[in-house]
This record gives structure tokens, sequence and C-alpha cells, in this order.
């Protein structure tokens, strides 16, 4: 499975989960527009870490909040290599 697909069957598994309304997962759309709430993007975060084994936001390396669905993946697909 991809760094995409597997992003996208974790936001839609915890908006079930959270009985979030979940918008369309394209690139432009801003995570602030997902459904998500702030609960639900830490459970997101904590299950990609178990299935990618990487966890973006707790590196030394300083990383900007992504703002956009796009900008969430390549962050997680720049550091799944």
């Amino acid at each position: 499975m991809s760094v995409r697909s597997t992003i996208q069957s974790e936001f839609q598994n915890v908006a079930a989960e959270q009985e979030r309304k979940l918008a369309a997962l394209t690139d432009d759309l801003k995570l602030i527009d997902s459904g998500l709430d702030s609960l639900s993007f830490a459970i997101v975060v904590a299950r990609l870490e178990d299935a990618l084994g990487v966890d973006p936001f707790s590196s030394d390396t300083a990383v900007d909040f992504p703002v956009t669905f796009g900008d969430f993946v390549r962050l997680y697909e720049s550091v799944a290599k």
C-alpha cells in the first residue's frame, strides 16, 4: 500500500470512528476544512506512526505544519523513504 493510500485510509477510518463527516480528500483540500478535529488528527498521526514507522512531527528538524491534504501526504512521503 502506498503512503498516500495509507493516509487516505486512516483519515477515512478515524472520521468514521469519531463520527465526523470527511470532505473529499483532494490535494488542495485545506486540513482545517477536512471535517476532522484536533483529536482526530492526533489519532491519525499516531496510527500513521504505527503503519509507516515515522512521525515527522517528532523529529529534531523543524517541520512546517502542512496546510493542505496534499502537503500532509508529501510530508509523509518525504520522511517515509
